[in-house]
């Protein structure tokens, strides 16, 4: 049950994310569900947590943060600079 719950939260977490990057129009759902979740990783390393131990309000906007970091990194290295 904990993968499609990661599945599930990865994917709105991703879209999300990829909505206040202005990166929606080119990723697709597998990207959005993989943003997600390497997301809530980043999320877990530096704030400790994560949507492992339970899926919060805190853990949920962490997870966004760590998604949205995820994808300015992607643009430095896509479009040499964060929108």
């Amino acid at each position: 049950m904990g993968i499609i719950i990661w599945l599930i939260v990865g994917g709105i977490v991703g879209w999300l994310a990829s909505i206040i990057m202005k990166r929606d129009a080119q990723q697709g759902i597998i990207l959005n569900i993989v943003v997600g979740i390497v997301g809530a990783l980043i999320a877990g390393y530096f704030f400790g947590g994560g949507i492992n131990e339970a899926i919060t309000l805190w853990s949920f906007i962490y997870s966004l943060i760590g998604a949205v970091i995820l994808l300015a990194i992607v643009n430095l290295f896509t479009r040499k600079s964060i929108r």
